[in-house]
């Protein structure tokens, strides 16, 4: 019987292999361990050859489950921290975002700057030089990621380092995030430490750490989203194990009352879920794609929670118990959280637009003055952005970001022989391109389509679940193909890229039960796929960081025309 109570087709013919290929834990018969699998013991054969003995194995299980992500971790750290202050200037569109966290920690609201090319040297020699106008200025996204970036100008000042700082610190936790993330999805510790290095060799997401942008920022409150709604499911599906009955061998049984009937009690995680969904759409507007799509999510693994737990009929019985609370606990949260990010312009007089709507009454005068204003604020930004069709050389369009097509080429100098870094006896090239690791990408596209095959044959929870974080971060830009986007933006669904990749990888040692043999080839061929990502990262690593190397290695590594 396969793992939703259906029989499954003999495995001698070709469609039961593929049915069986790709488990990670075996089936289940019993209701509690379908609801809730518990993470496998340590391996017999490891606890044997150290001589630990099963409690001493036990204990080391304990530790890895840390330890493992720590180490990995402390590799993402030394990657993002090496040489952050370098370029020393603004690169891309950090020239607004820097200036804007200062202004927010100055004034509270985003305040006007003299043009660029006079603020930008000037902020670098000294910044209390450049005056900074109290008169608002309109800003084109909410202000909670500048708000994390001005965290860091707060601790060390307006330099590229202070001003990159946090991104980098996020960039760092996310990588943590993830490990925990994977080992919880996938009930491996090993499987959730893969996905983490991945993303820690991962050119777009190093970039983007190392760059005072917004959409890392998303990146990281969606993933801590989508672990606390991980942690929520598990929760409540353990809740619903516990009200089984249970029959004269001690194994629960389906019922239908309790599938249909019982509460899930408290749920804290889609609370907190709730509040770093508001964060991320209050640092850009497509956090709120990921609400739309995770709420949906969480309500399905309600529907398969109750079938499982005996429910005849589990969609009425999530519209009746669960749609409410799940909508006002995630929902109702994130639009406060959102409303919070903005206290800072709601205290102001200065604040863009603050004051518009003040003495003016008509069909919505009930609502107070400054949610009016801030309504009347951000039709204007959202007028402004699904407008901005304004050219420039390296947009590009979504089809082709998972392929690599146009990466964004953040800064780029051309250093002469013998100067400002260039050790080469010719001219150098210093570029900081924001590139995702090749051979990494390429390999999750085809990860993706073997999600889709786990999805739509096995009905896998865990490929459906990665598949919905891509297709929230991906999907709704093929909705704005003629506005100026930028393949960076992509860097919001890198870690489910990673998960898919290291999910594959698992499948590829083989289901349990395998021998030694296919155990043995299956590591391999995935041991062999890791190491040539890893030196994939370390030959891209001067165009990731703007190292200076001679013009001939840096074309040698601009492997489509189109990277240029």
């Amino acid at each position: 019987m396969a793992e939703g109570g259906r029989p499954t087709r003999p495995t001698g013919d070709w469609q039961g292999r593929l049915r069986r290929f790709g488990y990670a834990v075996r089936p289940r018969t019993d209701v509690r361990e379908r609801l809730v699998p518990p993470f496998p013991a340590p391996a017999t054969r490891w606890w044997e050859l150290l001589r630990l003995g099963p409690a001493g194995a036990y204990r080391a299980a304990r530790v890895m489950e840390w330890l493992g992500p720590v180490l990995v971790t402390a590799l993402a750290a030394a990657i993002r921290f090496r040489r952050l202050g370098q370029p020393r200037d603004l690169v891309f569109d950090e020239t607004y975002y820097a200036k804007d966290a200062w202004a927010l920690l100055r004034l509270g609201y985003e305040g006007t700057w003299p043009d660029r090319r006079t603020a930008d040297p000037g902020i670098l020699a000294d910044p209390q030089v450049i005056p900074l106008s109290d008169t608002g200025a309109f800003v084109a996204h909410p202000p909670t990621g500048k708000w994390v970036i001005g965290l860091g100008e707060w601790m060390f000042g307006l330099t590229p380092f202070g001003w990159r700082f946090m991104t980098a610190v996020l960039g760092t936790l996310s990588v943590l995030m993830l490990c925990r993330i994977g080992r919880r999805l996938f009930r491996s510790t090993a499987l959730g430490c893969l996905a983490g290095a991945l993303m820690a060799l991962d050119g777009l997401h190093v970039v983007m750490s190392r760059s005072a942008l917004l959409d890392l920022v998303v990146m990281f409150f969606v993933l801590a989203a989508f672990g606390c709604l991980l942690l929520d499911r598990d929760h409540a599906r353990a809740r619903l194990a516990a009200a089984l009955p249970v029959d004269g061998d001690g194994h629960a049984r389906p019922d239908r009352v309790v599938g249909e009937r019982t509460g899930t009690g408290p749920r804290p995680w889609r609370l907190a879920a709730g509040v770093f969904l508001g964060l991320a759409a209050s640092t850009k507007w497509n956090g709120l794609y990921f609400l739309v799509f995770l709420v949906a999510l969480t309500l399905l693994w309600d529907v398969g929670s109750r079938r499982v737990a005996g429910a005849g009929r589990p969609y009425r019985a999530v519209l009746r118990r669960d749609l409410g609370p799940s909508v006002l606990s995630v929902v109702t949260v994130a639009v406060v959280t959102y409303l919070l990010a903005w206290t800072g312009w709601f205290r102001s007089d200065g604040g863009y637009g603050r004051h518009w709507a003040d003495g003016r009454g008509g069909t919505w005068g009930w609502i107070p003055a400054p949610l009016r204003s801030l309504w009347h604020y951000e039709s204007g930004v959202y007028r402004f952005n699904v407008g901005l069709h304004t050219w420039h050389r390296y947009e590009s369009n979504p089809w082709s970001w998972l392929v690599l097509g146009r990466p964004v080429l953040f800064d780029y100098r051309s250093p002469k022989a013998g100067r400002d870094g260039c050790d080469a006896t010719a001219d150098c090239a210093q570029a900081v391109l924001a590139l995702g690791t090749p051979l990494l990408w390429w390999s999750a596209c085809c990860a993706l389509v073997y999600l889709l095959f786990r999805w739509a044959l096995r009905r896998d929870w865990r490929a459906g679940a990665v598949l919905c974080a891509v297709a929230a971060g991906y999907l709704p830009w093929f909705l704005y193909q003629d506005r100026t986007i930028f393949s960076f933006y992509a860097v919001a669904f890198v870690p489910y890229l990673c998960l898919a990749v290291a999910m594959t990888l698992g499948a590829l040692l083989g289901p349990p039960g395998s021998d030694d043999r296919r155990r043995a080839t299956g590591a391999v061929v995935a041991g062999g796929l890791v190491l040539l990502i890893a030196w994939n990262f370390i030959y891209f690593w001067p165009v990731y960081t703007g190292r200076a190397v001679p013009v001939g290695d840096w074309r040698a590594r601009m492997w489509l025309d189109t990277w240029i």
